[in-house]
């Protein structure tokens, strides 16, 4: 059935028409600055209609509420709390770099710039710096555009007379773009504006001999190197860093600027985190002691005087919001309603276009009210002259202003004036004053037509005029640059207390960390069905390394390990072994320590323990363990030079050889220490039953059951022969050693 008066398109075309012209207003109408004044629509009907009401920089205070009716009665038909938290924007010193509003009462905090009270509440009027976009307003600067409902008209733009866009900056997201300008410091833009007027072909890199950097509100460091920000003013993309500015008072650390946008509340919320997880031991306390006179006071105290200040604030420059970088986009639309990315000095040469348009119409509006004035001074004086004509042709006449047109020559305008006359201003002074005013008008008159049809007298006077803008308005920079090396934050390790400990391994893969290296492994309580595996001296700030029987190595750090005042924790509920396999040994010391790995199939090679170290829960491969055979404990190496290897098997066969004879490899199987017959090696029949690393001078002790062995170096030279070999038959009822170890000379 077909509608008269029905449009009908394809839901593609409609929804691409639609979805278009949403994104275009979006764009053009709602998140992105104009380059001429800086501002977005919002922020611009607020400014106008504050000015409206009367609200100056004398003016009294009114409620906030008032101003926000006002804006969404006349010119914004838009939610209230938007529009007022856009206001609340333009008032916060903190926020803005030149704030366009003067507020009263509670307008948010730099802890919670959300916190500001209900506009009911808040009092508001224009701060002086609006002055520089509304000063001009009403001199036939800007193009006028009928509000939403047609009834008033409002500016499309305001005639600013500084750079308000680099000025205070603007962040904003449209669809499909976004912008992000820093503030700039008023002084520097205006020098770099003059620099351009005076040198048209100013390069970028000549214009940042003026504009240093960004200006933040705040008065934290920018540490970004001068390279990168040259870069980032050629391109009009990339990011700047703030660093948070700190003082030392007594032992005492005082931070006393932020970087913008970043609470103190939340920094010491981050501070306290690492404290409170044990990651932070060189803090003691931490206070915030800022108030009105000190905005930022933040109080940090170290542990003791010993702490290296600046080593501390580094780590907590990388791991809090005391150091952050700041995205810059300087995306705007542009004198052609376009938006556009733009560099430093495509940003300057187009507001001096729009500038120079401004001051142009300006000049013309006066001067053109000017001409009107003389037109009709030039008729009150010929009025004047003729005065008694003048009033018997009023006085007789029933139309007399044709006749006073044609008689003396006269404009419509001008005969009007004469007949507007008051009888007061016939007294003979008046021409006088009329010749008087003709002059000065005539001054002025010919002052601005020779300012119109010059150039040069065109740039001398937006020179003067940047020159009293910026003196006036513009004040000492606030963020200093200061070239910083990059913020480091301490080694994880490094911040855990240093203290001996013992890991100690069941059979059954628990594992728990003890204080000291004085206990005693082997009676600590295990659970039913379990018992000592292995142990392992070394510090809370090392790395425990756990190999499995596949011949996998695993890596936690020590002082995560759980205290042995309980029976520990299951290693695979923290680590991923491969299904069936168990654990075989722990090893824990330095990344250079040395340890001999070995399969009891009798091939083994020194390993580092910096190479065992993983970051995967699922471990690294480093053994390879030949087919039936099983992993031996790690046993640990003093000297590769000077230790001898001692291998003792199933059936007690020991063998001795040089440690130097074995290979250092990352991974690998390694090479034969000890030869087992293949066919007894394939049966289980036979196997290695330890190995031990055995330093130069020491003696090697055998257990088997309730019998023990010590073997003291001479001893051990008997058993000593080539690497490979099968090794020499032990003493009856030692032929079932079930471990060994050294001891010390």
């Amino acid at each position: 059935m077909d509608y008269e008066g029905v449009e009908r398109l394809p839901l593609r075309t409609f929804t691409e028409k639609a979805y278009l012209d949403y994104s275009m207003y979006v764009i053009l109408d709602r998140a992105l600055p104009h380059i001429g004044d800086g501002l977005k629509p919002v922020q611009r009907r607020i400014v106008y209609a504050m000015s409206e009401l009367g609200l100056s920089a004398a003016a009294k205070h009114k409620k906030s509420a008032r101003t926000v009716g006002d804006v969404l009665g006349k010119f914004h038909p838009h939610g209230d709390s938007a529009c007022y938290e856009a206001m609340v924007l333009m008032a916060q010193p903190f926020s803005y770099r030149y704030p366009l509003i003067d507020g009263q009462g509670n307008w948010g905090s730099l802890d919670d710039p959300h916190s500001f009270a209900a506009m009911r509440y808040t009092e508001a009027r224009l701060a002086p710096y609006a002055e520089v976009l509304l000063n001009e307003l009403g001199q036939g600067t800007v193009d006028w555009t009928p509000n939403f409902d047609g009834t008033l008209e409002e500016p499309a733009l305001l005639p600013a007379r500084l750079p308000n866009v680099l000025l205070n900056g603007a962040t904003g997201i449209a669809v499909g773009m976004a912008t992000d300008i820093p503030p700039h410091n008023a002084r520097e833009i205006a020098s770099a504006c003059i620099r351009l007027l005076d040198e048209p072909r100013t390069t970028v890199q000549q214009l940042c001999e003026h504009v240093l950097g960004p200006d933040y509100p705040t008065e934290a460091e920018i540490i970004t190197p001068r390279a990168d920000i040259l870069r980032l003013y050629e391109t009009g993309t990339g990011s700047v860093r703030l660093r948070s500015r700190y003082e030392r008072e007594g032992n005492d650390i005082i931070i006393t600027a932020l970087p913008y946008q970043t609470s103190g509340a939340k920094v010491l919320e981050q501070i306290a985190a690492q404290m409170l997880a044990k990651k932070l031991p060189l803090v003691e306390d931490l206070r915030d002691e800022s108030d009105h006179e000190n905005p930022t006071r933040l109080v940090i105290v170290p542990r003791s005087n010993r702490v290296d200040m600046d080593e501390l604030m580094a780590h907590l420059f990388a791991t809090t919001d005391l150091e952050r970088s700041y995205r810059v986009n300087m995306n705007m639309i542009g004198l052609n309603g376009r938006p556009v990315l733009k560099n430093l000095r495509e940003v300057l040469v187009e507001w001096l276009e729009f500038r120079t348009t401004t001051v142009r119409r300006r000049l013309q509006y006066r001067l053109d009210k000017i001409l009107a004035r003389l037109h009709l001074l030039d008729g009150l004086l010929i009025a004047f002259l003729n005065i008694d004509e003048v009033i018997a042709i009023i006085r007789r006449e029933d139309q007399p202003k044709p006749v006073l047109m044609k008689r003396f020559k006269l404009s419509d305008a001008q005969a009007e004036a004469i007949l507007e006359l008051k009888l007061r201003h016939l007294a003979k002074l008046e021409e006088v004053k009329i010749k008087s005013e003709q002059k000065e008008l005539a001054t002025e008159r010919d002052s601005l037509e020779k300012t119109l049809a010059s150039k040069a007298r065109m740039k001398t006077l937006l020179h003067k005029e940047l020159t009293e803008c910026a003196e006036r308005y513009g004040d000492a920079r606030r963020a200093p640059l200061v070239e910083r090396a990059a913020a480091q934050a301490i080694a994880a390790t490094e911040l855990i207390p240093t203290e001996p400990v013992t890991v100690v391994l069941s059979a059954q893969g628990w594992v728990r960390a003890a204080k000291g290296h004085d206990i005693a492994a082997r009676e600590l309580n295990y659970k039913a069905g379990d018992a000592f595996m292995a142990e392992a001296r070394g510090r809370s700030n090392q790395l425990a390394v756990f190999i499995d029987s596949t011949g996998r190595c695993y890596t936690l750090p020590a002082h995560t390990l759980p205290s042995a005042r309980g029976q520990g924790e299951p290693l695979n509920g923290r680590l991923q072994a491969p299904p069936g396999a168990s654990f075989a040994g722990v090893l824990l010391g330095n990344p250079d320590d040395l340890y001999l790995l070995a399969s009891d199939a009798g091939y083994g090679f020194v390993a580092k323990l910096g190479d065992l170290y993983s970051k995967n829960k699922t471990g690294k491969a480093v053994l390879s363990v030949p087919k039936g055979a099983a992993v031996l404990a790690p046993a640990r190496v003093s000297d590769m030079q000077s230790d001898r290897v001692a291998a003792v098997t199933r059936e007690g066969h020991l063998l001795v050889h040089p440690l130097a004879e074995l290979p250092l490899l990352a991974k690998g199987k390694g090479i034969k220490i000890i030869g087992i017959p293949t066919a007894r090696r394939a049966e289980r029949e036979e196997f290695v039953v330890a190995v031990a690393a055995v330093p130069a001078g020491a003696s090697l002790t055998l257990h088997a059951g309730q019998r023990h062995l010590t073997l003291k170096p001479a001893d051990l030279t008997h058993y000593q022969t080539e690497r490979g070999r099968r090794g020499l038959k032990l003493p009856r009822g030692l032929q079932r050693v079930e471990r060994m170890g050294t001891e010390d000379k």
